[in-house]
């Protein structure tokens, strides 16, 4: 088998696919929000969540984690939340203003560990900590809390959790000596020596 055939059967799987959706969808999710389309922009975006969800499950279901999965999720997660960052300039300026010290915030631990990452290891790390986990998910609940109902407090919390789940893969950049893919946690690091 040709490396092209082999490159293409592993980015043709179940959870690779689901991945793969949020790159899909980037491109209407900023259509959406550049004309005002703020109901279609929700809707689709807690779809791109859910795909998010689903992609991890699967993989890990199907026994089909690799470090290409890993990869891609990083890079759709990176993806939707730039795009999350342009969209609500354009949709909801006036909470964006109100509430732009916890946005800048909230952005900020996910870009953080990124660069760090990037200047340790020359690429993106993919470590899907536990505490990455439950951030993503109170920050995406939150973000349509605040944005739909226009209630902050929320968001003010998930994004503590955020820069908490930051500040642990920080810290885990900095620990390991070579890139790793999908550790639980620190502690996990830490002690698998």
């Amino acid at each position: 088998m040709n490396i092209q055939n082999k490159t293409l059967k592993a980015l043709l799987t179940v959870p690779n696919l689901l991945t793969c959706f949020r790159f899909v969808a980037a491109p209407p999710l900023l259509w959406f929000a550049w004309f005002g389309y703020g109901n279609a922009f929700l809707w689709l975006l807690a779809f791109t969540f859910l795909t998010d969800i689903l992609d991890g499950f699967a993989a890990r279901l199907l026994n089909q984690e690799s470090e290409l999965g890993a990869l891609l999720d990083s890079s759709g997660d990176l993806v939707i939340y730039a795009i999350m960052a342009i969209s609500i300039w354009w949709l909801w300026p006036d909470i964006v203003h109100r509430e732009s010290t916890v946005i800048i915030l909230a952005i900020t631990s996910f870009v953080a560990p990124v660069i760090v990452g990037v200047i340790k290891f020359h690429s993106f790390t993919s470590y899907h900590t536990w505490l990455v986990k439950i951030a993503v998910v109170t920050i995406g609940l939150a973000f349509f809390i605040l944005f739909i109902y226009d209630i902050a407090w929320p968001f003010q919390v998930a994004t503590i959790i955020c820069l908490l789940a930051a500040t642990e893969e920080i810290a885990i950049t900095l620990y390991l000596s070579k890139k790793q893919s999908n550790v639980r946690s620190l502690w996990h690091v830490i002690h698998q020596k």
